[in-house]
């Protein structure tokens, strides 16, 4: 058995490359300079340095991913709050029917009036969270695509 017919029964292992990278190159950076190159890499969102550094060598477009903590935070929040509301609603419903079930049809109205304009105050915050998200989107994130 010569040397090739070795290598065509050995069938594990990671297939070899149709152009492989066999060129290497070093360089030098200070440490301002690996600060920045590295701020750019991470921005770049490539997957290794070797894959950034030849994109930029050759001007292959370079995507840059910025990501706004603040907008991220507040619809965080924003979804936080909005699933509290949704639990409100289903605790709204199943104080209705223990009224009922509980109470006299006058004494259930007299709470229920109560609870109809906690609810209204509710519903007014509601519409401010609102204006104050579209407020928030006009500024913040609607200039932020445009840039």
């Amino acid at each position: 058995m010569n040397g090739q017919e070795k290598k065509k029964q050995h069938k594990g292992g990671r297939s070899p490359k149709v152009n492989p990278a066999v060129h290497r190159y070093v360089f030098r950076l200070t440490d301002e300079e690996n600060a920045k190159f590295l701020t750019l890499f991470e921005a770049s969102g490539a997957d290794n340095k070797a894959q950034f550094v030849t994109s930029v060598l050759f001007q292959k477009p370079i995507k840059s991913v910025k990501v706004d903590m603040a907008a991220m935070d507040y619809y965080t929040r924003l979804t936080s709050l909005f699933a509290q509301f949704r639990a409100v609603g289903v605790n709204y419903n199943q104080v209705v029917k223990i009224l009922y079930r509980n109470f006299s049809e006058k004494k259930a109205a007299a709470y229920l009036f109560k609870l109809e304009k906690q609810t209204a105050e509710m519903a007014k915050l509601c519409r401010e969270i609102m204006e104050l998200t579209a407020e928030f989107e006009a500024k913040y994130l609607i200039k932020s695509k445009e840039k």
